[in-house]
């Protein structure tokens, strides 16, 4: 594990500049949505794909992963998650689900890595086990387990036949919580990253297995026995001074009011990106939305940056490996055919289109299938380089804020004013509506990515500003 970033040590005149930039701040905001302190937050994050699984072959990092590494570090990546390509899902290569296939490259990957200034998290399910894995049991999940059929309960995609084990179950506990301790303490790595796997035991059907141990009541509103199992994870990570991320569906959240996690990961399968703002902008910190490009298409690479920003949340960028579809065609393995299974329909399609175009443009992963966009990672490093401007630790941010400091025509009702006071004062200025809106502000305010310097700002739909207060001057034309 490694060490986390520190809360800067401010002298007098530092201490002196940041509480009163804190004191102006709360002077002049009328109303917000939330207030956050911005602790240990690292808002660079990919998603690395180490190569393709299921495979013919396991993954084997080299001087590519050297340069692909340095490559991200030099624009401002500092955790990235290693997906189920990390470890051997489907016993193909002589590992297991909680293994690696290649444990020498693996460790030489992490290595690769923690010498760029990278954190590492691996891809562990608190939830999710491969129909037929020798290590599953019956008892561990109400699910349908004799028949891996199409109408059965289990995720059935591609490669995946996915059986979700029950957090109740006393056996699941004691195996995946073993697994989980195995792995922070074989390798040396940062965390980990977990699908959770789980179905509401509130609403499920089927009757508990002799295994199940319901020891609170499970409702609509509070997953008990999911909210234990994590804080279990949780605390065994933060022992090890690592970091947990979590997954838990579509835009979901854990229906808890414990901290469970360290960042949350949204957005597998949104396909409209207002939906991912308005499903997850109450979410609390610290937020990691990734747009799925498999199930919907953006207005521009932008358009997600302004979606995001205001409610003190960054996109994870998909990097590593080209992403070819080969995953979808190894000897073997059961699919489904592709005209029922869009997935595998999709990653076929992908093959055939990196054979056409082997020089790119490239995907690199699942939610980036066909001709990814050329300009997504220079956006990406864009919007990057000023947004860690604003989320410094000791930063305290106000979301969406009413102030009479800025006055909004055009499209008020669609627009969001987000602040963030620390030595510096930052504002996001954001439109989500269908016309251009004008915001005058009585500060004088200077844009971070031209320099431009001014009272007023027309912010474009879908599109967003990031500005810094200057000095006391009254408004005036720029």
């Amino acid at each position: 594990m490694h060490d986390s970033t520190l809360i800067p040590d401010l002298d007098n005149h530092g201490h002196r500049t940041r509480l009163e930039n804190i004191r102006l701040v709360e002077s002049v905001v009328r109303s917000r949505r939330a207030q956050h302190f911005i602790g240990d937050y690292v808002p660079g994050q990919a998603s690395y794909n180490l190569g393709e699984y299921p495979s013919r072959a396991p993954y084997d990092p080299d001087g590519f992963d050297e340069k692909a590494l340095a490559n991200l570090a030099a624009n401002g990546i500092r955790q990235i998650q290693l997906m189920e390509d990390w470890n051997d899902l489907l016993r193909l290569h002589g590992a297991s689900r909680f293994s690696s296939p290649n444990e020498p490259g693996l460790r030489r990957f992490i290595d690769m890595a923690h010498a760029e200034g990278i954190r590492v998290l691996l891809y562990a399910s608190s939830g999710y086990m491969q129909w037929g894995d020798p290590d599953l049991r019956p008892e561990w999940t109400r699910e349908s387990y004799d028949d891996p059929s199409p109408d059965m309960q289990l995720v059935r995609v591609a490669h995946w036949r996915l059986v979700r084990c029950s957090p109740a179950s006393a056996g699941w506990r004691a195996y995946v919580l073993e697994k989980t301790r195995r792995l922070l303490d074989e390798y040396d790595i940062d965390g980990l990253f977990n699908d959770w796997g789980y179905r509401s035991l509130a609403a499920q059907t089927m009757p508990p297995t002799p295994d199940e141990v319901l020891a609170w009541p499970e409702t609509s509103e509070h997953d008990a026995a999911k909210e234990d199992l994590l804080a279990w994870i949780y605390a065994e990570v933060k022992s090890r001074g690592g970091t947990y991320k979590l997954h838990a569906d579509f835009n979901d959240i854990p229906k808890s009011a414990m901290r469970l996690y360290d960042y949350l990961w949204v957005g597998e399968n949104i396909g409209d990106i207002n939906r991912m703002r308005l499903e997850t902008r109450d979410h609390p910190p610290y937020v990691v939305p990734q747009f799925d490009y498999s199930v919907g298409e953006l207005p521009s690479e932008d358009e997600q940056y302004a979606q995001t920003i205001p409610y003190l949340q960054f996109p994870q960028i998909l990097a590593g490996r080209p992403f070819t579809g080969e995953r979808a065609s190894i000897p073997g393995v059961d699919y489904d055919s592709p005209e029922v299974d869009r997935v595998v329909r999709q990653w076929r399609d992908h093959q055939e289109f990196v054979s056409a175009n082997p020089d790119g443009p490239h995907s690199y992963g699942p939610w980036d299938v066909g001709a990814a966009s050329p300009d997504r990672a220079e956006r990406h490093r864009f919007w990057l380089d000023q947004y860690r401007r604003m989320v410094v630790p000791g930063t305290r941010a106000s979301i969406d804020v009413q102030s009479d400091v800025f006055h909004r025509t055009g499209a008020p009702a669609e627009s969001v004013v987000s602040l963030f006071a620390n030595t510096e004062v930052y504002a996001a200025l954001a439109n989500y509506g269908a016309t251009t809106c004008s915001i005058t502000s009585t500060w004088m305010l200077e844009d971070l990515a031209t320099g431009h310097r001014s009272s007023r700002f027309d912010v474009e739909p879908g599109r967003l500003v990031l500005l810094r207060r200057v000095g006391d001057a009254s408004p005036r034309s720029a």
